[in-house]
């Protein structure tokens, strides 16, 4: 920050009514522990108030809070023989990014230590952890309250408020977000002057008004409406990743999507992410009898929802992994960081759980996904209506992939292939309020009528596979029904 900003800043913190759990006051006094316990404290007990920085501020008179200005100039003290700033740095544990500045207020040199609030786990100094009680700095351990509620407070805290990018000017909120496609897409009329913009932007938690005129861009506002993730250092490597391969397997890139948008926020690149997969696909004359003309390989409608579901539902904690759609001449896999939530054979019935609830929140309002609950069983339904292979949904260590597959024959898939279909029909059937039949699933392999006996074995396969079950053991085999194994 500027000089002029950092005295903005002191005013702002000057106007408290005293000193609290996340701003410290000092004159002169500056023992290297007394403030390595300190930015313990402080760190931890911003968490605990819902502050994202905290102050430790040099220069001014405790109890009447007169600026008189300090002798205390951190970037020459030393601990020992090693400089203040690098031996609290390593002493602190979680590291904490605290930053310095030394300027002048109105003649007087003041200094203040600006402290990121903790985020994950309580800072330690050395082997202890410190809290603010008040104005005093305590050992968190002689609180269990306070630590209970410390802990709480990491367990609640939400991805999208955590702070992407802090300290910025309102003129470069706008230079980082794309404010003018974010207001669209929320239609929100787009205010005459930028302090408006910025104002519609806090409201909606994208931006965090900060003392000084500053503003913290939130993951939210960034993930979303970044105008270039590589802005955000924690996120740039969460920019979607499109990749076309020649033939089956990975050997040889055909293209890769690297086009402007393709290093912007979701929800400003999502239109272009879908048009560029659709263009790296094939026409095909759908198998069903759906559609008359050639159409992509697999629907649109598929190919947003899973690529939307992927943004939203993955672990952002992961790091050095991003979202990614790689395409292949006989299928398309859609992978995201993190495990899921719900188990991947009930995706269908079971209405998402996401770790990411605000971002998924605000692309169902944009109109990006679907709402809540129903995304794959449109998903499902559109690849049937296509007489597609079923999509695999699967889980691996710390991975959720979407797999989508090109035509092929019945006879042409293998039994997990044959059963997955049976048990995503019968699944789609019983939350539409109906039940699988041997017509039904005729209807859905495109069978004959006179090959009904073909669907029954189909039936058999899936039941002896265990993911499908006889509604009513009393009917006539002809008038049977089948719902899945958990209904």
């Amino acid at each position: 920050m500027t000089p002029t900003q950092l005295s903005a800043l002191l005013v702002e913190l000057l106007a408290l009514p005293h000193e609290t759990e996340w701003v410290e006051w000092k004159h002169n006094k500056a023992d290297p522990v007394m403030i390595g316990e300190n930015l313990s404290a402080l760190a931890n007990s911003a968490a605990l108030h819902c502050r994202e920085t905290a102050y430790m501020i040099w220069g001014v008179e405790d109890g009447t809070k007169k600026v008189v200005g300090t002798t205390f100039q951190p970037r020459k003290a030393k601990k020992g023989a090693e400089e203040l700033e690098n031996w609290l740095m390593h002493s602190l544990h979680p590291q904490v990014n605290f930053s310095i500045d030394e300027w002048s207020h109105e003649g007087k040199p003041v200094v203040v230590f600006e402290i990121p609030r903790a985020t994950h786990a309580p800072v330690r100094f050395g082997s202890e952890e410190f809290i603010r009680i008040g104005s005093l700095t305590k050992k968190l351990k002689e609180y269990e309250d306070k630590e209970r509620e410390l802990w709480a407070t990491f367990a609640r805290k939400p991805f999208e408020i955590g702070i992407a990018k802090a300290d910025v000017s309102g003129a470069d909120v706008l230079t980082v977000l794309d404010f003018d496609r974010c207001l669209k897409l929320l239609q929100i009329p787009l205010p005459t002057d930028q302090q408006g913009i910025l104002n519609k932007l806090a409201e909606e938690v994208l931006i965090v008004p900060q003392p000084g005129g500053r503003y913290n861009v939130t993951n939210l506002g960034a993930i979303l409406f970044a105008t270039n993730l590589a802005n955000f250092e924690r996120l740039g490597r969460k920019a979607l990743r499109i990749i076309k391969y020649k033939g089956n397997g990975r050997t040889e890139t055909e293209r890769e999507w690297r086009d402007a948008p393709s290093q912007m926020g979701y929800a400003v690149a999502f239109e272009a992410a879908v048009a560029f997969i659709n263009s790296q696909l094939p026409q095909n004359e759908p198998i069903g009898q759906a559609f008359s003309n050639e159409v992509r390989m697999y629907p649109e409608k598929a190919v947003r929802e899973l690529v939307a579901n992927e943004l939203i539902h993955q672990d952002f904690t992961v790091t050095g992994a991003g979202p990614m759609v790689e395409i292949f001449a006989d299928r398309m896999e859609i992978t995201n960081p993190g495990e899921p939530l719900v188990d991947t054979l009930r995706f269908i019935d079971t209405p998402p759980k996401s770790r990411n609830e605000g971002l998924a929140a605000m692309m169902r309002r944009m109109k990006i996904c679907e709402e809540a609950g129903t995304g794959i069983d449109k998903v499902v339904a559109a690849i049937e209506m296509f007489q597609l292979p079923a999509p695999d949904f699967t889980a691996t260590l710390g991975f959720t992939k979407a797999t989508l597959f090109a035509p092929r024959k019945l006879a042409d898939m293998d039994s997990q292939g044959r059963i997955r279909a049976c048990y995503q029909h019968a699944c789609l059937c019983f939350v539409s309020g109906s039940r699988m039949t041997n017509p039904s699933l005729r209807g859905r392999f495109g069978i004959k009528p006179e090959s009904a006996s073909q669907a029954s074995r189909l039936i058999r396969e899936a039941i002896g596979a265990g993911v499908i079950k006889l509604h009513d053991l009393q009917v006539r085999d002809r008038d049977r029904s089948y719902v899945p194994f958990w209904a």
